[in-house]
């Protein structure tokens, strides 16, 4: 059999037609739109049909339909309480696009929660009992999985781990508190870190040049390769950055004690220059320092496809 997943974003709609082994055999995706939540399940079902066209199946071939959404999804109910980038408002999302296909069974959860599931089922977490995944992008997307099972707590708006504040009173974060993690150690994060400090960079510096002197040219990659070609400046917004995804880190492992802790986005690209230190101030500051056993940290193996596969396999879970 083979089944669908559907990783909705708050710009464009990714679907996967994936196998029993696992696997993507054939995708699609398209834009947004984000007027209404009709246009988006509208959306969704098109774009699911397209990926179908392109695997040379049907519905029919297909079990289930999963989507990965953001925002809260109320597993029980199929309903999206609330997402703040796209028109959801204890919506029924699940039935929606139950509808558009034609009576299709279909999955909801959460989209960090997909991609976790994605990871535990073929990819870094694959084998654990219990594991974290998170993603370093706009935001900080974060997976809890407990004894088997995605965590998502009593009203499944749990597992929200970028907004655990890690400096008080810090910086804003659009969620409304101030010094959230994510503020600080996604993908955005680092690059608001790397325009604080060009203000103090000499205009000569590998920093500036990188960028040709427009800060708005500034990605999570500056710092790295200007880090690699010298730059002392550089380097201080990469070990801040390291600390800042490290304190958090070692948050999250106190409280779950996982069997793995996966980080993937981007920025992981940068291999063991980001993970092994993570690991070095992880053995330091953890609580369970002593213990036999201790969390495994790696990089996620799935890359943008863990959303895809996770929401096509929440039916296993």
């Amino acid at each position: 059999m083979y089944y669908l997943g559907i990783d909705l974003g708050g710009t464009n709609i990714a679907v996967g037609v994936v196998n029993d082994n696992n696997e993507i055999v054939a995708r699609a995706s398209t834009k947004t739109k984000v007027e209404t939540a009709e246009q988006v399940a509208d959306g969704m079902a098109e774009t699911a049909r397209m990926a179908l066209t392109n695997a040379g199946l049907t519905l029919a071939d297909v079990e289930w339909a999963g989507i990965g959404s953001p925002g809260s999804a109320n597993q029980e109910t199929g309903i999206i309480e609330y997402a703040n980038n796209l028109p959801f408002k204890n919506t029924p999302l699940r039935q929606m696009l139950s509808d558009r296909l034609e009576g299709k069974k279909v999955f909801l959860e959460n989209d960090a929660n997909a991609a976790a599931v994605g990871e535990y089922m073929a990819g870094a977490l694959k084998g654990a009992k219990n594991a974290i995944a998170i993603t370093l992008g706009t935001g900080l997307g974060g997976g809890v999985i407990i004894d088997h099972k995605v965590y998502s707590g009593s009203n499944y708006a749990g597992g929200e781990l970028g907004h655990t504040v890690i400096v008080k009173d810090g910086r804003p974060c659009t969620c409304g508190r101030k010094g959230c993690w994510e503020t600080y150690a996604s993908a955005t994060g680092l690059i608001k870190t790397t325009k604080i400090h060009m203000e103090k960079a000499p205009k000569d510096s590998v920093l500036c040049q990188m960028v040709e002197g427009d800060i708005n040219r500034v990605s999570g990659r500056t710092a790295f390769d200007a880090m690699r070609k010298g730059d002392p400046i550089a380097k201080e917004i990469v070990d801040e950055f390291i600390t800042d995804l490290s304190v958090g880190c070692v948050n999250m492992i106190n409280i779950f004690q996982p069997d793995i802790f996966c980080v993937g986005g981007g920025i992981c690209n940068e291999g063991e220059t980001l993970l092994a230190p993570v690991r070095e101030y992880v053995a330091r500051e953890q609580y369970a320092m002593n213990a036999a056993k201790k969390t495994v940290i790696c990089k996620a193996q799935l890359g943008n496809d863990a959303g895809i596969i996770g929401a096509a396999l929440l039916g296993k879970m």
